[in-house]
């Protein structure tokens, strides 16, 4: 029996098109203040970060399907780094597609609470 082997690229999930999402699509998936907090993380931390690295409020099959639900958006793009999921915000295309939302759901809200905005 052959086995074959899987790569990384084998295993990342689709990505919409962004073309594709429509604002109501990327609105609902924003409306669960989990999904803000990764986005919010993912903004901040201006690098890719393995879904691990965000500390949610859920358990792990929870936190799956808030990651699922944002690369579903067109909001993250997911991939693999040897066995760590990767998540990055799909910053440029989604200021691209939908101008001042990011800045608006991540440094708007920062603003307002007299926290610094990075």
């Amino acid at each position: 029996m052959a086995t074959t082997r899987r790569t990384a690229q084998d295993r990342v999930p689709p990505h919409p098109d962004l073309g594709t999402v429509t604002l109501q699509q990327v609105l609902e998936a924003l409306v669960d203040p989990v999904r803000r907090l990764i986005v919010g993380e993912l903004h901040a931390a201006r690098e890719d970060l393995p879904c691990g690295a965000i500390d949610l409020p859920v358990g792990k099959s929870t936190a799956t399907h808030h990651f699922h639900v944002l690369r579903e958006a067109g909001l993250i793009r997911q991939y693999y780094a040897g066995t760590s999921r990767m998540n990055a915000l799909r910053r440029e295309e989604v200021d691209e597609a939908f101008p001042g939302l990011l800045e608006a759901l991540v440094i708007g809200p920062r603003r307002r609470a007299g926290r610094p905005v990075a």
